[in-house]
């Protein structure tokens, strides 16, 4: 028998605190994750601080772009702000398992509160340079290589009941997308309004409700690590890729952050030179794309358990890869609209839908290890994609570079075909354990 949420136990003993109760336990069940206080917590702190993040990586985009007016360049500061992640995360993925994963957050969280008020102090005096960005950049990706793998691997802790964890880290993905909606338009008007140091400036603000989110939440212990660094660090990787199911998967976020999320990077060349438009242009476009992965969040954020996802992520990429070649066609801004809502709903089915699986499938003393091995797979690879595919645009064009991209996702999909009934087989398995059925 679960146990019971303690945001909802004792409710006899005031009226205020039962009627909260009541209104807790009758959440529908496509929230039903907020039912638990300390994810409820966790969750609005993170909405805050998504629009914070969302607004710095679109200022940090246009301002150089800005600068440079090289779409090398661009490729150069996502290179550096996720590079980190691909060198570091295994070992950031063993601290999450070793340590309190609550007090390592909020070392990171204030760590990357520090990096945003020096990006804000640099650009408000007029003395940011390039190299300042590729820093900046840097050193957020640094931080990133620990905070993504212990965020991942935290969920757990945070819901009463196992069988809401999917829920939980869909309502997550829901928050990052509603956000996108939110802060790249806002990004775009204040820097086209005031600059882009007030984004730099918002998004360090920003972080203080989540560091305020972690400091009142309680959480029971998780299972540690106990063997040696080079072990431990094998184990993980032993069961990432010694798994074909987990494998797969894998593989194809992989493929999908190569080949089709660099569209992201090279959107502001895109909004000037085939829109004739400027920052306001690049937020709308960031924005559609962020509509579309809300619409896929809720649609994972709505599924009662994890059986049957593997067609959701199998149909994944080849909405991707039609997405993006819509988008490299297009030549009218009404036209883009549909094609990045699709090519936002794709990625994230496919990697939203993927964390969930892999979360589903994987022991609790090798989260932070494995979870770390899916952010080197999404955000590490993604930075080897931003650089080739800005120096692809610099010679064969954006158009070209992007539909290149598509097709690439196209092909990882065929792929993934041949290992999706392995993974169908491991989700109803684990969801069967889950429900006791």
């Amino acid at each position: 028998m679960s146990r019971p949420d303690p945001s909802i136990a004792s409710i006899d003993l005031d009226p205020t605190i039962a009627r909260r109760g009541r209104m807790i336990a009758r959440m529908p069940e496509i929230v039903r994750a907020l039912r638990h206080r300390n994810y409820r917590l966790y969750f609005a702190g993170q909405m805050f601080s998504l629009v914070g993040t969302w607004m710095q990586q679109i200022a940090m985009g246009w301002l150089t772009w800005r600068l440079t007016g090289s779409t090398l360049l661009l490729g150069v500061v996502s290179f550096a702000g996720q590079i980190p992640i691909l060198l570091l995360a295994p070992l950031g993925g063993l601290w999450s398992d070793r340590a309190d994963r609550r007090r390592l957050l909020i070392g990171t969280q204030a760590c990357a509160l520090a990096q945003a008020v020096a990006l804000a102090g640099l650009t408000v005096t007029g003395a940011v340079q390039p190299w300042h960005l590729v820093t900046a950049a840097l050193v957020l990706g640094c931080i990133n290589a620990v905070d993504v793998p212990a965020r991942q691997s935290f969920f757990v802790q945070l819901v009463e009941r196992r069988e809401d964890l999917p829920n939980a880290i869909a309502l997550n993905s829901f928050a990052m997308n509603g956000a996108r909606l939110v802060g790249p338009a806002a990004a775009g008007l204040i820097v086209a309004a005031v600059g882009e140091a007030v984004c730099f400036a918002l998004n360090a603000a920003s972080y203080l409700a989540v560091l305020l989110a972690l400091a009142a939440i309680r959480t029971r212990s998780a299972k540690r690590a106990a063997s040696g660094l080079r072990r431990a660090l094998a184990d993980g990787f032993r069961y990432a890729f010694g798994t074909p199911a987990v494998r797969g998967l894998l593989g194809l976020i992989a493929a999908v952050s190569f080949a089709a999320t660099p569209y992201a990077v090279l959107m502001p060349a895109f909004a000037r030179d085939v829109f004739a438009g400027g920052a306001a242009t690049f937020g709308l476009l960031m924005t559609c794309a962020g509509g579309g992965a809300v619409v896929g969040t809720v649609v994972l954020a709505a599924r009662r358990s994890a059986r049957g996802l593997d067609r959701t992520i199998a149909a994944a990429p080849f909405v991707v890869g039609t997405g993006v070649l819509a988008f490299a066609a297009s030549g009218r801004l009404w036209l883009a609209v549909p094609s990045l809502m699709a090519v936002g709903f794709g990625i994230i089915s496919a990697v939203a839908g993927g964390n969930t699986a892999l979360q589903t499938l994987v022991r609790d003393e090798l989260r932070g290890r494995v979870m770390s091995i899916f952010t080197m797979s999404f955000l590490g690879i993604a930075p080897l994609g931003a650089l080739a595919a800005g120096a692809a645009a610099e010679h064969l064009g954006v158009r070209a570079t992007l539909a290149l991209g598509a097709l690439a996702t196209i092909a990882a999909g065929i792929a993934f075909l041949r290992v999706r009934a392995r993974l169908a087989q491991a989700l109803d398995q684990a969801a069967s354990a889950a429900t006791g059925t």
